[in-house]
């Protein structure tokens, strides 16, 4: 009689011997010339840390914007190739704009995966559309999704969140988290990696894994625990125009900036120090303050990372990317701010009324970075954290929104030697060589579906010699108008209509034609900076550069040029948000984004509700937004409150008589001014009679927050209203029997 036997079958290895563990890490938001391992004045022990094991570039570049440089990041290409020549938050239908990752530019997790690599995602996503990110999906392009691959993802899923009442989302899962006093997010999501190493390590000892760690920090908002940012107090007093110089005369003795380096002058919008009243400097400073600390406490974070691989064992062999940002500094904060989405919404402030909320209900300038602000720094110190280029994020046109210093480590291939890389590398680089290590060919097929083309080169030949020649042919970047193209030392700009350090939205961007916009042009052989235009001496390079964008441009999806201007500034009804007219709603219903929720605090609308009343019940009814800016509706002693919230600088607030017991039938009506104007008329109705109306002078236009949510009988995360902070999420009592939302207009 014969017996069956079994062997367990080898596992299929497409992978060379001793394949490295990839680490990526990527800060957000963070300039140049900051970091104090080349020369900057806030402490980056990590990246000093990987810089001295291995090898650094100055000539290294992302897309100006969060979204383009994270996809261009992960996929080896173009980022309007992928979809994400804008934010996915103002995404539209043109291909190149429509931030939906699409099935043919495969991700680095998904062609490792299927190589043997274990994967993983910390932090910031910001590559889901914004209203596919509540908790019913779809999944597909969620980082776990079929369509980008990941194993595991432990963050949240927007582009920018509170650090402190953080929307987190593991895989597929949104997390009701307990966030307590002690809690940040970078920490939160720091040990989750730590968690994920060690217990993959206990079970796949010997399977390589790739690991993308990219925190929240330093986007807006800034926040931070207090003994951070006071590690900087005073370190900024004098201003960011002094900062600047301080900061390109530390490049330079660093050896990060050539001799002939040059800084280029503050642009004639932006404000000097010198022109910031005495008793506003103080605000001033405090936010370079907070924002500094928030840095360094990041890559700090990061370090724990190398900490464990080393404890492990596997710090050798673990190929390390450090990329220090994903554009230049942010000047979203223009004028400075204690709530970061007044910019985006176009809502002009004076820093007076600022002042007065940190004074008046916060306790003082050490409120900010704290829980109950969503500050961010003033364009100046953006500015100077650029030094020595023009422009900041969101400029494609400019250095100062492109370039950011990139190390890299791999203690047991890659030697230190000394030496700055100078070759002219964009993040698409980063896929390609890791390919190239791994001696992998770029998959034409992925999934049955064929592969658009890899943009990026290898940099492996620069790593090894940093005298290698360059070997990438051109470069194009564009950003909402901003653009620009580089090829063999030379790059041809335009800065684009839209300003981003300049308060408000400027109506001539609906009559801007890019036919009629003035190019610059650089000779970077001799001009480190970017800071001669030679547009004018050499008429045919800049017509071959203009050619040569023109060309990349309609290759890669990026026309209509300045097409991400559409959702954001040209139409914000436009923007990515549910398409029904009419909604229902629930008491399950909460930690509801509010790109997929009723949009009832920028639009026109009607609410219905029914509860029965009765005596000592309370609690919110609806709330959307956060405390840094949102709506809500809420029971308490006997009468109904409502609250708008604008961003923390103006609370309109209504009241009713104490209400029926009984059956009650609420309507909440807001009706929008006509358009072109900002107003809002809101009239509460109680079983068919007025109880309540007034009007909100100023709304958002494109809306309260990306993370934050609307909810039902609860305000969970970051609560609206300073009245019920301390109960948040003051849980309605009663039962909601119906809740509809219908749009009026």
């Amino acid at each position: 009689m014969q017996l069956s036997t079994y062997e367990r079958p080898a596992p299929i290895n497409r992978l060379p011997a001793d394949a490295p563990n990839i680490l990526i890490i990527m800060l957000d938001d963070v300039g140049p010339a900051l970091p104090s391992a080349y020369g900057g004045v806030i402490n980056t022990p990590t990246l000093a840390r990987v810089a001295e094991s291995g090898v650094s570039y100055n000539r290294f570049h992302n897309s100006a914007m969060c979204s383009p440089t994270r996809a261009s990041l992960l996929t080896g290409r173009n980022p309007h190739r992928i979809g994400f020549g804008q934010i996915a938050e103002f995404a539209n239908n043109w291909d190149g704009y429509s931030g939906s990752w699409p099935a043919d530019t495969a991700s680095i997790a998904k062609v490792l995966g299927y190589y043997g690599y274990a994967t993983s995602a910390f932090g910031k996503w910001h590559n889901t559309p914004s209203s596919e990110i509540s908790r019913m999906g779809p999944y597909d392009r969620w980082p776990t999704g079929r369509m980008v691959g990941f194993d595991y993802f432990y963050g949240f899923l927007a582009g920018e969140a509170s650090q402190w009442e953080t929307a987190v989302v593991e895989n597929t899962t949104r997390l009701d988290l307990e966030h307590g006093e002690n809690y940040h997010f970078t920490e939160d999501m720091t040990g989750k990696a730590l968690a994920w190493l060690r217990n993959h390590n206990a079970v796949s000892p010997d399977q390589p894994f790739l690991m993308y760690w990219a925190p929240g920090a330093s986007h807006g908002p800034h926040q931070i625990f207090k003994e951070w940012s006071d590690k900087y107090k005073g370190r900024f007093d004098k201003g960011w125009d002094e900062l600047r110089e301080t900061l390109f005369e530390g490049q330079k003795a660093a050896g990060w900036l050539p001799e002939n380096a040059t800084l280029t002058p503050r642009p004639d919008n932006l404000a000097g120090w010198e022109s910031i009243p005495q008793d506003e400097r103080a605000f001033q400073a405090r936010l370079m303050e907070v924002y500094a600390g928030f840095t360094e406490h990041a890559d700090t974070q990061a370090g724990l990372l190398i900490d464990e691989l080393e404890k492990t064992g596997k710090l050798d062999n673990t190929l390390i990317f450090y990329v220090w940002g994903d554009n230049g500094s942010s000047a979203e904060g223009q004028n400075g701010t204690i709530s970061e989405l007044l910019a985006q919404n176009g809502i002009k402030t004076e820093i007076k009324d600022h002042i007065r909320v940190l004074n008046d209900e916060l306790g003082g300038l050490d409120a900010l970075g704290g829980r109950k602000t969503d500050n961010m720094y003033h364009a100046g110190w953006a500015w100077a954290g650029s030094s020595p280029y023009q422009s900041l994020k969101l400029v494609a046109a400019h250095f100062g929104g492109t370039r950011t210093p990139l190390a890299v480590s791999w203690p047991k291939n890659l030697q230190h030697d000394g030496k700055v890389r100078s070759q002219f590398y964009h993040v698409n680089d980063i896929v390609p060589t890791v390919y190239d290590i791994l001696d992998i060919t770029p998959p034409e097929v992925v999934d049955g579906i064929e592969q658009s083309p890899i943009d990026g080169v290898s940099m492996l030949a620069s790593l090894e010699d940093a005298g290698a020649p360059e070997n990438k042919p051109d470069q194009f970047f564009e950003v909402m108008g901003s653009r620009s193209y580089y090829k063999d030392g030379w790059i041809a700009s335009v800065l684009g209509p839209r300003i981003p350090w300049v308060p408000g939205i400027d109506p001539k961007i609906r009559e801007w034609n890019p036919d009629d916009d003035t190019w610059e042009l650089y000779n970077l052989n001799v001009d480190f900076s970017q800071s001669a235009d030679v547009a004018a001496e050499n008429p045919e390079k800049l017509a071959e550069m203009i050619a040569g964008f023109d060309a990349a441009a309609q290759a890669n999806n990026a026309y209509p040029v300045g097409g991400g201007l559409w959702s954001m500034v040209l139409h914000p009804e436009d923007a990515p948000h549910s398409n029904a007219t009419k909604f229902t709603y629930s008491q399950d219903t909460y930690g509801l984004p509010e790109a997929a929720a009723a949009q009832i605090g920028t639009r026109s609308n009607l609410i219905k509700i029914s509860f029965e009343n009765a005596p000592g019940l309370e609690g919110v009814v609806y709330a959307m937004g956060a405390y840094s800016g949102g709506l809500s509706l809420w029971l308490e002693d006997g009468k109904l409150i409502y609250e708008y919230n604008k961003f923390m600088i103006e609370r309109t607030r209504l009241s009713s008589d104490t209400l029926p017991e009984g059956n009650i039938d609420l309507e909440v009506e807001s009706i929008k001014d006509a358009p072109g104007t900002t107003g809002m008329t809101v009239v509460i109705r109680v079983n068919g009679q007025e109880v309540a109306s007034g009007r909100i002078p100023e709304t958002a236009s494109v809306g309260f927050t990306p993370n934050d949510s609307f909810d039902v009988g609860r305000d969970t995360q970051s609560p609206v209203s300073s009245a019920y902070y301390d109960r948040a999420p003051f849980a309605f009592t009663g039962k909601i029997d119906n809740f509809t939302v219908e749009y009026l207009q």
